[in-house]
């Protein structure tokens, strides 16, 4: 069985689920190289504005595959060699989303736990099923979630991270859309539609604008104050000098629909 189910199209909004439901969608090493190629290959697709991801089964993902782990120990170094290829694997995959020149929206239900909290986190939004849980519960096995919390601390405030982080414990779907870990939270029957309704939403606009807007937000997060503005001016001055800007300007004027350009440059939108 496939480690994500084929990724289906609906106007330029591509979705894809992980599907290891056996196993809590479980990150093994395969799904998440598989995770990571997918995304490369969305990016530098001209007909998609937008990617979603979903999982198959009541859980949305259980985390690193803790049985995994245990048999790599069995090995010469005790699994060093291991366990350092999946750390480097997996921050990589978490970085390629983030890179990724197209939104990238989670659909989740049930729990998103350890790494697979850290996945919901390094998506740039998320739509939660009211019953929905996230926790970062490594410290109860005594492995503590170091990984997950670099993307969790760059998502809610910096108490509530070090909480989730030391308790281990479970928050609500609600309580994760008031930290800022999801944006909306819907009833279970409503979270296919309600996470379509949204990428529809930003699919109808402009693939250079999305691309040059998602690029910017991460790049000035780092940065100091002034640093962030004299950055996003720069971006600004190019935004407004492209095709799309000058159309969008005067469709809006005109009273029309707007008529966005390709993106043949996707390729290239720094996922090396």
């Amino acid at each position: 069985m496939d480690d994500i189910l084929p990724k289906t199209r609906t106007g330029a909004v591509a979705e894809m689920r992980l599907n290891r439901p056996a196993r809590g969608n479980a990150l093994s090493l395969e799904l998440i190289d598989r995770l990571r190629q997918a995304a490369e290959e969305l990016a530098t697709d001209e007909g998609v504005h937008v990617i979603v991801i979903g999982a198959e089964g009541p859980v949305f993902s259980a985390g690193h595959d803790l049985k995994e782990i245990t048999q790599a120990r069995t090995g010469p170094d005790g699994g060093r060699a291991f366990f350092e290829r999946a750390m480097e694997a997996c921050s990589d995959m978490m970085q390629t989303l983030v890179r990724c020149p197209k939104p990238v929206i989670a659909s989740v239900q049930g729990v998103a736990t350890a790494a697979g909290c850290q996945l919901v986190a390094s998506y740039d939004l998320a739509v939660a099923s009211s019953d929905a849980g996230f926790a970062t519960p490594g410290v109860k096995i005594g492995l503590f979630c170091s990984t997950p919390m670099v993307a969790l601390s760059r998502n809610v405030g910096r108490k509530p991270a070090m909480e989730m982080s030391l308790t281990g414990e479970t928050i609500s779907a609600e309580r994760a859309q008031t930290l800022g870990l999801v944006n909306r939270v819907v009833e279970p029957g409503r979270l296919a539609a309600a996470t379509a309704e949204l990428a529809s939403r930003i699919a109808s606009k402009s693939p250079a604008t999305l691309k040059i807007g998602k690029e910017a937000f991460y790049t000035q997060l780092e940065m100091p104050l002034g640093e962030a503005y004299a950055h996003t001016a720069r971006v600004m001055v190019e935004d407004l000098l492209d095709r799309d800007s000058r159309e969008g300007i005067e469709a809006f004027i005109a009273k029309r629909a707007p008529v966005w350009q390709p993106l043949p440059e996707a390729a290239e939108a720094g996922l090396k």
